[in-house]
């Protein structure tokens, strides 16, 4: 078992209480809820889970978290994370993703909505739980979510998520559902650009700019102002080949409400042929932007968007099992779902090796030394201090100490817990 320094004082929880509470939270409360995000970066996909891990690494646990009433049993988390507001949650979280994102600045931030298949309850006529989330592709941890409400779609989810963010020099990617004039509008309001999908949900518009591209690619773009950009990538079976055209807007002539799209000026087209070992498939996509006419640029910001599937909802659904969970009780199935995407964002910071994420969270839940070092990965304000300290091998003992205390007390600060004294 790894050694611990217990610090001389405990975790404080602010901002964080259960619906209804106004008291400030105890200490036990504060247990359950890091076990929690330690569970679940180990692999947690519920209640019992968490329980399990907890018991599991009690003797650790219990160096730096009041556990003289034992272990709390699953359905202790069951209900108090049914009961704690989902933003107030949130909030905690986000203060470290901006620590991170302002250390690396502007980048591509892709948004799309992802559904909790089994977070339905038909008995109490509850439809399953639909999440939109944004992505941070240079980091590659996500920067916030919003509850998509009944009766409702994407389109009134993505206003709300955006104006919590703070976008400011970044490229926001947002598949044909977002394609609004409003949302459009509200990016370059705030400082960003967009680059949107253009679909059928704007029939009209979509339809010039497809006849449009047609005859400019029969025509080879004969005599029209352009950029183009082509790439070939091979990898994993497949062999795909991607080529980017941009039109200035000022080039396309009459279209359908233009005027209508802040900051609107080139118009995409992107032709993709992926070759598998049984089958080709082809795909012609077009886009809005407000970037400049620079193919290689709107390429890279196209292919980033694909980042938030293959690098988030992937990884939630093979590795922690997302869409098989049957939480559904109160805020539980909201809350699990931030802690699954905060675990996914830790663990990426790790980079000593290049194991697979399922990896990383099978070696975080065996070895608490592996769990202290994704989050002495992740937490950059506190990691120099301690990879100090570790390169003195006449002082291991010391090391491991500060090490712990270091981790301990800088994933407090990054939770809005108080620092330790």
């Amino acid at each position: 078992m790894p050694k611990a320094f217990k610090p001389n004082g405990y975790l404080n929880f602010r901002s964080l209480k259960t619906h209804g509470s106004q008291k400030e939270p105890n200490i036990f409360f504060l247990s359950i809820v890091l076990i929690a995000i330690l569970a679940t970066i180990g692999g947690a996909s519920g209640w019992e889970d968490i329980e399990l891990y907890a018991q599991s690494h009690q003797a650790w646990l219990g160096t730096f978290l009041d556990l003289k009433h034992g272990i709390p049993h699953a359905d202790t988390y069951r209900r108090v994370f049914a009961l704690i507001p989902p933003d107030a949650l949130q909030d905690c979280f986000l203060g470290w993703v901006k620590q991170i994102v302002e250390a690396t600045g502007a980048q591509v931030i892709p948004i799309d909505g992802k559904m909790l298949k089994g977070s339905y309850d038909r008995g109490a006529r509850q439809s399953a739980l639909h999440m939109v989330s944004a992505w941070a592709s240079e980091n590659r941890l996500m920067l916030g979510q919003v509850k998509v409400e009944s009766k409702t779609n994407e389109i009134k989810a993505i206003p709300a998520l955006l104006k919590f963010l703070d976008i400011t020099g970044c490229i926001i990617t947002i598949d044909a559902m977002g394609t609004q004039t409003e949302i459009a509008g509200q990016i370059v309001d705030k400082g960003a650009d967009y680059v949107l999908g253009l679909k059928a949900n704007h029939p009209t518009l979509a339809n010039q700019v497809r006849v449009w591209f047609e005859q400019a690619h029969q025509n080879r773009f004969e005599g029209i102002e352009h950029r183009y950009d082509g790439r070939f990538e091979a990898g994993h079976h497949r062999r795909e080949t991607r080529k980017v055209w941009a039109v200035p807007l000022s080039v396309m002539g009459d279209l359908s409400q233009i005027a209508r799209w802040a900051g609107l000026k080139p118009i995409v087209m992107v032709s993709r042929v992926r070759r598998l070992w049984n089958k080709t498939t082809r795909e012609v996509m077009f886009y809005l932007s407000s970037l400049p006419c620079d193919a290689v640029l709107l390429g890279r910001a196209i292919r980033a968007h694909w980042e938030i599937e293959n690098q988030l909802h992937w990884v939630l659904d093979v590795t922690f099992r997302e869409d098989t969970s049957r939480i559904r009780k109160g805020h539980g199935a909201e809350n699990f779902s931030l802690l699954r995407r905060m675990a996914v964002g830790l663990l990426n910071q790790e980079n000593s090796s290049k194991r697979s994420l399922r990896q990383k969270t099978k070696r975080a839940a065996m070895s608490p030394d592996y769990m202290l070092d994704v989050l002495m990965a992740a937490l950059i304000p506190w990691q120099f201090l301690g990879h100090f300290f570790l390169r003195l091998p006449c002082f291991n003992e010391m090391c491991q100490a500060v090490r712990n205390w270091t981790v301990l007390r800088a994933l407090s600060i990054a939770l809005n817990f108080v620092a330790f004294p």
